[in-house]
């Protein structure tokens, strides 16, 4: 990673490859809101106690540095770029089921912040839902060819919440916070 002096003090910034695109363009929108929902699962690592479920957000960060590295490479550099393939989609999907059999999910809407690391997913799944929405532009607008970044963005929201709720049990929450008040 650079940090040299300067280089984006005129509002722009450059693709991996040749190129320098606006920093509000799509592209740096998309890759710059994937970082963020690194960091978040950073921050729900840092807190879990459950070695098991901090393996899984390492795993999660590393493949979104391929989805960043993917957003951010220019046409003429993104074949030097290894894709994000059907695999790490399917490797999401194994740990969704596997939460699924283990974690009782609430029956109504429920509010984040029951427990540090279950408040620090669902804060992932917000930006990563962030980031869904920025990368589905680009798809749309043929900017990005890859429909498996749509898929793990997508899959990746659902297991954010699985491991928020995860988190919530081990923290021996007996029920999530209602979305709705007691009154309603």
């Amino acid at each position: 990673m650079s940090t040299s002096k300067g280089s984006g003090d005129d509002g722009y910034t450059g693709l991996l490859g040749k190129g320098r695109v606006p920093k509000y363009h799509p592209r740096p929108d998309a890759y710059g809101t994937v970082d963020e929902a690194s960091a978040a699962l950073g921050l729900a690592r840092s807190l879990t106690k459950n070695a098991q479920i901090a393996g899984i957000a390492r795993t999660i960060q590393r493949d979104l540095y391929v989805v960043m590295t993917e957003l951010a490479a220019s046409d003429e550099t993104s074949n030097r770029f290894k894709p994000l393939d059907a695999g790490r989609v399917g490797w999401l999907e194994e740990q969704i089921e596997v939460l699924e059999e283990e974690v009782t999910l609430p029956d109504e809407f429920v509010l984040g912040g029951d427990a540090p690391a279950s408040a620090a997913f669902d804060l992932a799944r917000t930006v990563v839902r962030r980031a869904e929405r920025l990368v589905a532009k680009l798809y749309h607008e043929k900017e990005v060819r890859n429909i498996e970044l749509l898929r793990y963005l997508n899959r990746l929201s659902s297991l954010c919440f699985l491991l928020s709720m995860k988190e919530c049990q081990l923290a021996d929450v007996d029920r999530p916070t209602r979305a709705k008040s007691d009154s309603e």
